[in-house]
């Protein structure tokens, strides 16, 4: 006969187990943003909803390029490896440059008012099919079938589909590790490396001139950003993701 304090102890985990599960992958949303008034009060929500967001993000790559940086300058490049991995860095990658000049231009912050104004223009201030079904607000995407959503005006000869995220912040990961690594934004981490060479500040609008193979608009896609950090007054961001990330 089944001893029911054993039936019940093995109900519990397995209903733990589930929660834990559910918890682990449950999609996470940011709030509805057709909620706010379209204008400032959109605006103030995305705003506060996204700067905490990309600050921790931008954290966390100070840290690796702080990390980065002691292994280079110690002479201890074996230790790279994992960041080797993680900045998308290969042999043919390395048969030009060393790992630590190839690292240091990878590695860095995006300015957070060039992270808001590419979120916000890329997904209507979030109001999006693709921002409120996949959480994704940057316009990324992938290509294997079933990764994403499909776009409703796909060619017929496109097989591409729009990210679809866990969460926001994944998707804000994903749209920096993408700035950092992919050879589209070369001439973005060659804007940033010389900022840093010339000890000046790393800024949305410098970088925005490194986007010219963002958008389909080129370099008027640049110039758009431009103009939305200055309206929206961003740039007082970039004070606050350096001093905070840094």
């Amino acid at each position: 006969m089944s001893n029911p304090k054993y039936i019940i102890i093995v109900v519990v985990a397995v209903v733990a187990s589930i929660a834990a599960w559910f918890t682990f992958f449950a999609k996470e949303s940011a709030p509805d943003f057709t909620a706010y008034a379209a204008g400032p009060d959109r605006k103030a929500a995305f705003f506060e909803y996204f700067t905490p967001i990309i600050l921790d993000i931008n954290r966390e790559l100070a840290a690796d390029r702080q990390q980065i940086q002691s292994a280079c300058d110690a002479g201890e490049t074996g230790t790279l490896d994992n960041f080797l991995t993680k900045f998308r860095i290969d042999d043919t990658d390395l048969e030009q440059d060393t790992a630590c000049n190839i690292l240091l231009r990878r590695a860095d912050i995006v300015p957070a008012s060039l992270a808001i104004a590419q979120a916000a223009n890329e997904s209507a201030w979030g109001t999006s099919r693709f921002a409120k079904q996949g959480n994704n607000f940057f316009g990324q995407w992938c290509f294997t079938k079933g990764c994403g959503i499909v776009p409703k005006s796909r060619d017929a000869n496109k097989s591409h589909e729009v990210a679809d995220f866990r969460s926001p912040a994944d998707s804000v990961e994903s749209y920096m590790l993408n700035l950092n690594t992919h050879d589209a934004y070369k001439p973005l981490r060659n804007i940033r490396q010389s900022l840093r060479k010339k000890g000046e500040a790393v800024t949305g609008v410098a970088l925005s001139y490194g986007l010219g193979k963002y958008s389909e608009r080129g370099d008027e896609y640049g110039k758009e950003l431009r103009e939305m950090i200055s309206f929206n007054k961003l740039s007082s961001l970039d004070k606050l993701a350096l001093n905070e990330a840094d």
